[in-house]
């Protein structure tokens, strides 16, 4: 569990990053944030509707750098989307995931890899070569139906649609720690 007191500290590095960059200033990062070192992803949203998600499935840095990283990169580099805007960010709404180490699902069929999946509670990676996609546990509000979660993953690994019916997928799965927060008032609300 991260504690309120991170929280609050990731809450704020955030807010920063995104003030800093749509006044044109440079971002520095100086935590002194207390947080463990844990993979995150980053995910904004104006009005209700995806506006950047970037994030890592494993933990390269601290959670303080991987959240201020991700955060400048959903804002501005998420290639479905513009750069953020000055007068966007009133209606920006920003989700912080907290990964777990994600766990190796073993199945033995394609009815098997459904009957596991745990919509709403796990986020799902799927690797076949170098092809590699997840989608966080957040999607399944959007996606509910196991068979199309899975054929949109796929997709979006550039694999064909129907892959995981194959049995050829590496899949495994992660739980998340997610809070959120409207830039215009920058303070954690855990879900």
């Amino acid at each position: 569990m991260i504690d309120e007191k991170c929280k609050q500290c990731l809450t704020k590095a955030s807010h920063d990053v995104l003030a800093k960059k749509v006044a044109g200033k440079e971002v520095k990062l100086n935590s002194k944030c207390d947080c463990p070192k844990r993979a995150a992803f980053v995910t904004l949203k104006i009005n209700g509707e995806l506006r950047g998600c970037i994030g890592e499935l494993e933990a390269r840095t601290s959670l303080y750098e991987s959240v201020s990283r991700n955060t400048e990169q959903a804002a501005f580099h998420d290639p479905r989307f513009h750069p953020l805007r000055k007068d966007e960010l009133e209606e920006l709404e920003i989700e912080i995931s907290i990964l777990s180490e994600p766990k190796l699902l073993e199945y033995s069929s394609p009815q098997d890899l459904l009957n596991k999946l745990r919509p709403n509670i796990d986020g799902v990676i799927i690797t076949k070569d170098f092809n590699c996609a997840t989608f966080l546990p957040q999607v399944w509000e959007n996606i509910p139906d196991k068979k199309v979660f899975l054929s949109e993953l796929c997709s979006k690994a550039r694999l064909r649609a129907d892959e995981w019916k194959r049995g050829s997928l590496k899949v495994e799965t992660y739980q998340v720690e997610l809070f959120n927060y409207s830039y215009l008032n920058p303070r954690a609300n855990s879900d």
